[in-house]
């Protein structure tokens, strides 16, 4: 879990040092798999009862804001200048 939390702004930050916006993109894309890995994480957890059902809860709405916040940015960069 702690390697896929550290995925996401670490595949940001890469994406943003690469030459090309298109490269950009490719790596928020990136970074919605890591999103997607870490709710995964945190379902097994939950159902394995790794982790109580509140702290489930909790990250939920985190992971959906994180979300959001790469389609606003990827719908930044694929807008036209």
């Amino acid at each position: 879990m702690r390697r896929a939390a550290v995925s996401i702004p670490s595949n940001i930050a890469e994406g943003r040092v690469r030459r090309t916006t298109g490269e950009f993109i490719q790596f928020i894309s990136h970074t919605e798999g890591s999103v997607a890995e870490l709710g995964t994480r945190i379902t097994l957890c939950l159902e394995l009862g790794l982790i109580p059902k509140q702290d489930s809860a909790a990250s939920q709405p985190l992971l959906d804001e994180i979300r959001r916040m790469l389609n606003a940015l990827r719908r930044k960069l694929s807008a036209p200048e």
